[in-house]
């Protein structure tokens, strides 16, 4: 009879795997902020030309009329409002993950942008809007002055 190599850390791997998804499940991350409707998923990215940033929310099942979207200095802020209009008794609930109420990301860009033609579209319940760099970055040199000390030690 051939004897077999066996590794012993195969034993290990389920608890490995354990492990790892636990920390990715973890109370701390973002999915569970996600599974508790606190957030919700979005995308920022730059486009190809590099002269604007695009931002894509995935915001399933809203109106147009419950999503606000104001854009000011390097701050982009979304907040949407999910209200049910009746409230339907439907039995007992095993359970209930579908988020009312409200909910709000601020996204702060890596410089600053054009307010005024930031333009947003909803289809299909993702909400994508494109923010135009601003063309004139402002920069200031500041001056350092040294401090005389008096006396010495």
């Amino acid at each position: 009879m051939a004897m077999m190599k066996r590794d012993p850390f195969d034993a290990l791997m389920p608890l490995r795997e354990a492990m790892n998804r636990l920390f990715e499940e973890s109370f701390i991350g973002p999915r569970f902020e996600f599974l508790t409707g606190r957030t919700f998923p979005l995308d920022v990215y730059e486009s190809e030309d590099k002269q604007k940033y695009v931002v894509e929310a995935s915001l399933p099942g809203l109106k147009i009329e419950d999503i606000q979207v104001t854009a000011e200095g390097d701050t982009l802020s979304i907040r949407v409002a999910k209200r049910e209009e009746t409230k339907v008794e439907k039995g007992n609930y095993m359970r209930h993950e579908r988020y009312e109420g409200e909910m709000d990301r601020m996204i702060t860009l890596p410089s600053t942008i054009e307010p005024a033609n930031v333009q947003a579209e909803y289809e299909h319940g993702v909400l994508k809007i494109t923010i135009p760099k601003s063309a004139t970055i402002a920069s200031k040199q500041i001056p350092i002055r040294v401090k005389e000390t008096t006396g010495s030690r």
